[in-house]
């Protein structure tokens, strides 16, 4: 393995990563704009309402998510077998 084909192969893992994590992360900032909005416009200024909306959406959305998340990691690790298997 070149130091292209290195590189290449961190790319594809920092790019799987991103495809795995990116759904999650927006959907709790998402939600942690809404409640913010709603927090503005009742004055309502209660610490623990920002923080459980976004604790329950991180807990459901990766169950929700986990057939393309499995998906995504099987096909990532089908790659590296392969070019570990080509290292010569």
């Amino acid at each position: 393995m070149n130091e292209a084909e290195a590189i290449d192969f961190g790319r594809e893992a920092i790019f799987t990563l991103l495809k795995i994590g990116a759904p999650i992360m927006l959907t709790s900032l998402v939600t942690g704009v809404i409640i913010a909005i709603v927090q503005a416009l009742t004055q309502i200024q209660e610490m623990t309402l920002t923080f459980v909306p976004k604790i329950i959406v991180m807990f459901f959305v990766p169950m929700a998510l986990l057939p393309f998340i499995i998906n995504e990691l099987t096909v990532f690790m089908g790659v590296a077998v392969d070019r570990i298997i080509n290292i010569s």
